[in-house]
């Protein structure tokens, strides 16, 4: 009875680990998109901040 038992709960266990795929280009894509958006910000922060210098 308690060989059945354990083969029983062994049984409800017998699902395998699935991994999950990460799709790598596309996180690059989003990252070199993220970097231009801030490289672009950056720029411009700079930009206005000459200008309002050159400016006074």
């Amino acid at each position: 009875m308690a060989v059945a038992g354990m083969f029983g709960f062994a049984a409800c266990n017998n699902n395998q680990a699935t991994e999950e795929t990460v799709d790598t280009v596309a996180i690059e894509n989003v990252v070199e998109e993220t970097v231009e958006e801030v490289a672009d910000s950056t720029v411009a922060t700079v930009e206005n901040a000459v200008e309002e210098v050159v400016a006074e």
